[in-house]
């Protein structure tokens, strides 16, 4: 476990096993610990590399008020990434943690041998009828959501946390747990809807990208804009086991699935 000083905040991160550098980048509220089923098993084969965005558990800021932005989070991957390696890196982003990712290979390309995007979310790239969806979910996490309304929300985005893979129990939230999700909540969620991608930096850089999704996700919004960016930057796309969150729930046969990509 090391911290790095960076422009605006000090990041945890933590580096296992042996191998090739696999960058994981996690999304929502998810810390270095979030991607602990996965990062276990990975570390076999891989140098696996996870840390706290800012502003998340053990990553703090100087100024909490000072407005997040991808683009920031983006250059705390490559610092992280730079403090870690000189070699090209393999790079993995979940949700938020992909949109992070592709501007991360949109801008410093030299970094990332390959990037395996699961789901960014990029409502803007589908049909305006079907918008629909990704905007009632930004109104309810930036609204603080939560019951039955938040229930369905999950729904709609298609995280299940009951279809687990034998013999996995998810861990109990973290003493960060809630405090990670209103940070998300009030700040990362808000850079996200922000942000707009730059496709033609992305078009220079397409050989290095994966999109994919999950095998249980093809009816929500975040598979579906994946589609839509491997659509217009001609990506080969590629499904994984589980849903959204199938990192978490489906950790062997997620790693198993990763290792068949990376190689």
């Amino acid at each position: 476990m090391t911290n790095l000083n960076v422009s605006g905040a000090t990041l945890h991160y933590q580096v296992q096993g042996e191998g090739p550098v696999l960058l994981i980048v996690m999304g929502g509220g998810g810390d270095a610990d979030a991607a602990a089923g996965i990062a276990e098993r990975l570390s076999a084969h891989y140098t696996v590399v996870t840390y706290d965005r800012r502003g998340l558990s053990r990553s703090t800021l100087n100024d909490p008020a000072e407005p997040m932005s991808i683009q920031q989070h983006s250059s705390d991957a490559h610092q992280v990434l730079a403090a870690v390696t000189a070699e090209p890196a393999f790079v993995l982003g979940f949700s938020l943690g992909s949109l992070i990712a592709l501007d991360l290979v949109a801008t410093h390309p030299e970094q990332v041998r390959l990037l395996v995007a699961h789901e960014p979310p990029v409502p803007s790239l589908l049909a305006e009828s079907e918008r629909a969806e990704a905007q009632r979910f930004q109104r309810i996490i930036e609204g603080g959501g939560s019951g039955p309304e938040w229930t369905e929300t999950l729904r709609a985005v298609a995280v299940d946390h009951t279809d687990l893979e034998e013999g996995v129990t998810l861990p109990e939230p973290s003493p960060h747990h809630l405090t990670n999700a209103a940070f998300f909540r009030e700040h990362d969620a808000p850079a996200a809807h922000r942000y707009r991608l730059d496709l033609d930096a992305l078009k220079a850089v397409s050989d290095r990208i994966v999109a994919a999704g999950g095998e249980k996700s093809r009816a929500a919004f975040p598979h579906r804009s994946t589609r839509a960016l491997a659509d217009r930057l001609g990506l080969e796309f590629v499904e994984f086991p589980g849903d959204h969150a199938g990192f978490a729930t489906r950790p062997r046969a997620f790693a198993d699935r990763l290792t068949e990509i990376l190689r």
